[in-house]
């Protein structure tokens, strides 16, 4: 069976007081002349506001495709979008980039079980330990690396004790397919198209990452008037649109298997071994420690070159926008 790649899906001005600031009721602005721009992945929720019944927002919403939670970020740094998608992994990577723009505005709550460790039909590794030696494949600056660090951790080896290979998801699925690769750290509905191929789940990201995807908005959009108020907007319909997908899976395998032309049955399987189901959240302080430890662990590891503080990326003044 041929894998068919789909694109990704799956980041202080304000401050860190929980007071919120956000217009609560943001529609009753005349919002008519405010252009927001978004970001998504190909098949993310975030790209069925109209199939959801929440299209019709008072402003103009334009929506690119990304590839990565990664350019999502970098985007927002060059001031291409204003609020996007990722894990909360990549804003760690661009909080010490000079004039860095990446603000942290919400949580979105997801599965973690469709964040694996592949390994070929017919390997012989059974555990994390055996990696020894190996060519593990992963995605850099991505919720693949890091799970591939904390793997590393609990077997007590180290990232010396491994051959890592950096792959973008595409390059690492040619790899793997060619036999080039011992094991592969990936995520999506890819893992579905690969075991269904004959590839095995070594392991997953349950117990292992937070299950923390998070909603990034430019600071230059938030110091914004307009933007401010079609921002918390449309944080109110992602939420709407989040729980019209929850309630129905069949209907929402249809739509994502007619955006990426990914069979619906492997998105139903994907569903019936998810963690959780997705829900967007409001900034905590669990939140932020959770990505304070994914920095440190960076970190420890050399990956990045310097201690960050995360605590400057996150911006608390839309929480009245999502309780």
């Amino acid at each position: 069976m041929a894998l068919v790649l789909p694109d990704r899906r799956m980041v202080v001005g304000g401050g860190l007081a929980l007071a919120a600031c956000g217009p609560r009721h943001p529609g009753a602005a005349n919002l008519t002349d405010v252009t927001l721009r978004g970001a998504t992945y190909r098949g993310n929720p975030d790209s069925f506001f109209r199939e959801a019944g929440q299209g019709g927002a008072p402003y103009h919403l334009t929506e690119a495709q990304f590839a990565s939670g990664t350019l999502i970020a970098q985007a927002i740094n060059a001031r291409a979008i204003d609020i996007g998608g990722m894990s909360e992994i990549p804003p760690v990577f661009v909080a010490d980039a000079p004039g860095n723009l990446v603000r942290i505005i919400a949580v979105l709550r997801s599965d973690v079980n469709n964040q694996v460790v592949l390994v070929p039909a017919g390997s012989k590794l059974s555990t994390v330990a055996d990696l020894r030696g190996r060519r593990v494949g992963y995605v850099r600056a991505t919720t693949s690396q890091y799970i591939l660090l904390k793997l590393l951790d609990e077997a007590r080896l180290s990232w010396g004790d491994i051959t890592p290979v950096a792959l973008s998801p595409q390059d690492g699925l040619a790899a793997f397919q060619q036999g080039a690769l011992d094991a592969w750290v990936v995520y999506g509905v890819i893992v579905q198209q690969a075991r269904a191929a004959g590839a095995r789940v070594l392991t997953t990201g349950l117990g292992r990452l937070s299950g923390n995807y998070v909603v990034a908005a430019s600071s230059e959009a938030l110091a914004d008037s307009g933007r401010r108020a079609a921002i918390a907007d449309y944080l109110q319909r992602y939420r709407r649109v989040l729980a019209w997908i929850n309630a129905d899976d069949r209907r929402y395998a249809d739509l994502l298997a007619k955006a990426t032309g990914v069979p619906a049955q492997l998105y139903m399987q994907q569903f019936a071994e998810r963690s959780a189901r997705s829900t967007l959240l409001p900034v905590s302080q669990a939140a932020i420690a959770s990505q304070q430890n994914v920095a440190d662990a960076f970190f420890r590891a050399g990956v990045i070159p310097a201690k960050v503080d995360v605590r400057p990326l996150w911006d608390a003044s839309f929480v009245s926008s999502l309780v």
